[in-house]
């Protein structure tokens, strides 16, 4: 499968929007219903040295800032009105998962968790 091949598995589970992104938030694949603005890519990898400080700075996507919720080594989660973001970290990447109030926030995290074990799992 390629990068794209998973990113439309997870829009086809009802995320309103999905990413791959590299270490460095470079973009590897990237629905068209989500636009990430300069640097968002980067400032989420970011997160990622130091997950604590998640809480504090937010999750900007999209233009769009999320309350963390969730902020650990393997995963960062946001929340913004009936909607939010889940992000889980790879071995070389992060996967990004959008979803509004259509979606429940557990599923949303199974989808995005499930597809970053994975990945996880074959190398990347």
């Amino acid at each position: 499968m390629s990068w794209q091949d998973y990113v439309k598995q997870l829009t086809d589970q009802g995320l309103n929007g999905a990413a791959i992104l590299g270490n460095d938030g470079g973009v590897w694949s990237i629905s068209d219903t989500l636009t990430l603005k300069a640097g968002e890519g980067q400032a989420l990898a970011n997160l990622y040295k130091s997950p604590s400080d998640a809480f504090a700075k937010g999750i900007t996507i999209a233009g769009e800032k999320y309350l963390v919720i969730k902020a650990d080594p393997q995963s960062i989660y946001g929340k913004k009105g009936q909607g939010g973001i889940v992000t889980a970290k790879t071995n070389q990447g992060i996967v990004v998962g959008r979803y509004n109030e259509t979606v429940q926030p557990g599923n949303a995290a199974l989808y995005v968790e499930k597809l970053a074990d994975y990945i996880r799992d074959n190398g990347y």
